[in-house]
């Protein structure tokens, strides 16, 4: 190859990457600065349906039952689907009896929110099965956690707001003891200001941060990775919980995350509940909070520990998908949705 050539090759070639460089910035540009579609919120006279499109409601029908008077009392309507109660080994109803509950309810424009009555596991096998084009049309709040998790990530990669709070199953408990849960839960569905202060932890890693909250059920998380349902989490707020896991599996979740490039641009952590973790023969050697502190030490954005969110009593609801405001002290943290 000549000289010239040569030259003009070189200037092609930084001139094509470089455009190429500009536009994939571009894009993660824009896609930081979407602002979800919020559906929206209930009123009195309003209809939510209750679906279980995961795991199975052996007899569970009280707490269904206890869910519909809660939502009386609330003046609102409810529905539940035709195969809630169905058991298919593990799952409540075969992937299409779930899948036709909870399409019917996102095609239904008399709907207003879909309730998952619980979560276990399911969710993955119809997600592929649903058609979004009425949702998109009359979009409505969809509520549940854990399993759910799944369906909340499509939700926001649809570009609409959902929201993580208590599921059906929660009312088996006297209401008395989960008051902070039924109220945060009212008050993200009826569209009441939502703010949390967080115990503070002297693992807190402090900063003030701001973008969209997203996330949910880590193990969830991680088994959308590298499929259409991942979320990209890019100038936005993680959140995170877990349930019956070992350390070392959520050790290995998080380097598993890191390594795909998960945390790169993320703006804060916000760390739920670790519920009844797992002892391993050989124990990991340190507590929960700095297994998570270690994982990610390379990022300098903060992590609040000590959020009320996810397999306990205490569950308070967050909207996905919202912006807020993460202030991370050791004393405290402060959760502050727009």
């Amino acid at each position: 190859m000549s000289k010239n050539l040569l030259t003009i090759s070189l200037i092609c070639s930084f001139f094509f990457s470089g455009k190429n460089t500009l536009l994939a910035q571009n894009d993660a540009l824009q896609k930081q600065d979407i602002t979800l579609k919020q559906p929206p919120y209930l009123k009195a006279g309003d209809t939510v349906a209750i679906v279980a499109p995961s795991g199975i409601l052996k007899n569970r029908t009280d707490e269904v039952q206890q869910a519909q008077k809660l939502l009386k009392s609330w003046g609102l309507h409810s529905i539940i689907g035709d195969h809630v109660f169905n058991k298919a080994n593990h799952f409540a109803g075969t992937d299409d009896e779930r899948c036709e509950d909870l399409q019917k309810v996102l095609d239904d424009p008399k709907i207003r929110a879909i309730w998952c009555a619980r979560g276990g596991y399911g969710m993955v096998r119809i997600l592929d099965k649903l058609d979004w084009s009425s949702f998109k049309e009359k979009p409505k709040w969809i509520i549940g956690y854990s399993d759910i998790t799944a369906l909340h990530n499509d939700i926001h990669n649809l570009g609409f707001e959902s929201i993580h709070a208590m599921m059906c199953t929660s009312l088996q408990d006297d209401l008395n003891s989960i008051e902070v849960t039924v109220s945060t839960f009212k008050d993200a569905v009826f569209g009441n200001s939502l703010s949390y202060i967080l115990e503070g932890s002297e693992y807190n890693k402090t900063g003030n941060s701001s973008g969209q909250l997203v996330g949910g059920n880590l193990t969830i998380l991680h088994t959308m990775l590298g499929s259409k349902s991942s979320i990209d989490v890019a100038g936005k707020i993680l959140f995170i919980e877990e349930i019956g896991e070992y350390k070392y599996h959520i050790d290995r979740i998080l380097q598993s995350l890191k390594r795909a490039g998960y945390f790169n641009d993320c703006k804060g952590v916000v760390v739920g509940q670790m519920t009844k973790l797992r002892k391993n023969t050989t124990l990991w050697g340190t507590s929960i909070e700095q297994l998570i502190l270690d994982a990610l030490s390379d990022y300098d954005f903060p992590i609040a520990f000590n959020m009320p969110a996810g397999h306990e009593k205490e569950n308070r609801a967050l909207i996905l998908g919202r912006n807020i405001e993460l202030i991370v002290t050791k004393d405290q943290s402060k959760l502050i949705f727009d």
